[in-house]
């Protein structure tokens, strides 16, 4: 397991204080650390249109829509002669971030969704596994006679992404196909709100199963939110799916707006904290909010600028770290807020997939402290039962690093992982 960012090992394993191991290269042959998500897998196809484009299919701007395979068909085919295709990459957002996690940690993530059963040299089954990390383990897909499920990704001029889906046998995974065992040794269960949205799927069925077995072995359940229009068709169901099974939820401004009906970020997070226990919201060109809970106890005050908004010092406690709310005597509301590292890129081309990248890095931080349990159960760090091995500040710089990764290329996924020696940072920095 490669621990979240760069810093000095002895932050970590500091051999001289007593109870804690040193670490060493046989770690990682002893430790099981895994995380598992629950994919429809899709095809990513990212093409250039005007607004009269989507005017003519009457496709909503910034909307996600399912069409028939015909009509996504008819529509790949004249992006085509029009050469205004940009890319097709293997996508979804579980797919992403199950790919950017393996990417971040050099550790092991499983996918479980189906596939083509016969895969061609060249086809689009054959992409998607040839363009994953080789960590994301596909064994235990379900194989299924048909075509791979397409995202059509319309950039406007505004740089805003619409899309299309294609099913294909995306939501043909069955519940059969989630092995319990596997779900009881996981570091967390990542789910989709996609997923959810046909009740009528064995894909849904499926992600009910998978997160009944999370809760019965008390594994964390992540769940990514879809489109705003996909929330908001939706609500009950999903707040009350939030509320029973899922203890990390991340989403960007619109979906919390969808959820709670709040306007403000912040209110949104203090929401959803009445429901779940820790929160991811992007806010575009504003950067993230991170939002989760901390014991009275073992509450660490920031050694930054304490800031107000609609909530009265928000940040005070932001290097605390996250903890469920029923493992803590006193729970009390942390809240994390971080603009866009270095301000952002200079051009952003694509923001498609910026959010799962920021996702990914949260779940390697929830289990890098899986991890870092195992092989010293005695240290200090694990002095009451966190959810997170970082401060919600920490891991917020983390995810905004990763975001940038992505916003700065055209891939909806992470290329590589990040460097090991930051150029803004000063050389005082990596000395021991």
């Amino acid at each position: 397991m490669k621990f979240p960012g760069k810093r000095k090992t002895k932050h970590y394993f500091p051999v001289t204080e007593s109870g804690r191991i040193p670490f060493d290269p046989d770690f990682s042959e002893r430790s099981s650390v895994y995380i598992v998500g629950v994919d429809q897998l899709i095809v990513d196809i990212e093409a250039s249109v005007d607004f009269e484009f989507l005017e003519r299919f009457q496709i909503t701007k910034g909307e996600s829509v399912v069409l028939q395979d015909s009509v996504v068909e008819e529509i790949y085919r004249e992006l085509k002669e029009n050469k205004a295709i940009i890319g097709e990459y293997a996508g979804g957002a579980i797919g992403n971030t199950l790919h950017n996690y393996s990417v971040l940690s050099d550790s092991r993530s499983v996918a479980l969704g189906a596939i083509s059963k016969n895969i061609s040299v060249g086809d689009y089954a054959f992409k998607y596994i040839c363009t994953t990390n080789s960590f994301v383990d596909f064994s235990y897909l379900k194989p299924v006679e048909g075509p791979m499920g397409r995202a059509l990704c319309l950039l406007t001029p505004d740089r805003e992404r619409s899309f299309l889906i294609g099913k294909g046998i995306m939501n043909e995974l069955s519940s059969d196909y989630v092995p319990e065992d596997l779900i009881k040794g996981s570091s967390l269960l990542l789910v989709s709100a996609y997923s959810l949205r046909d009740e009528s799927s064995s894909m849904y069925h499926s992600n009910l199963k998978a997160c009944e077995f999370a809760k019965k072995y008390n594994i964390p359940v992540v769940l990514s939110l879809g489109t705003s229009s996909l929330i908001q068709s939706k609500k009950e169901f999903f707040l009350n799916f939030i509320e029973n099974f899922v203890t990390l939820c991340a989403m960007n401004e619109d979906e919390a707006h969808a959820l709670v009906g709040e306007e403000d970020p912040l209110l949104s997070c203090e929401k959803l904290l009445e429901i779940t226990e820790m929160v991811l919201l992007t806010v575009g060109a504003r950067g993230l909010y991170i939002a989760g809970y901390s014991d009275d106890e073992v509450k660490r005050e920031t050694k930054d600028l304490i800031h107000s908004k609609s909530i009265s010092e928000y940040n005070k406690y932001e290097y605390s770290r996250s903890m469920s709310k029923s493992d803590c005597k006193n729970p009390l509301k942390i809240y994390t807020h971080i603009n866009p590292y270095m301000g952002g890129p200079g051009i952003i081309k694509n923001t498609n997939g910026a959010g799962d990248a920021a996702l990914s890095a949260v779940l390697h931080d929830i289990a890098s402290n899986t991890y870092h349990r195992q092989v010293s159960p005695n240290s200090p760090k694990h002095n009451a039962k966190y959810l997170t091995y970082s401060s919600i500040h920490q891991i917020s710089k983390y995810c905004n690093r990763a975001s940038f990764e992505v916003l700065k290329q055209n891939s909806p996924r992470l290329v590589k992982g990040l460097p090991n020696r930051e150029e803004s940072l000063e050389d005082a920095y990596w000395d021991l």
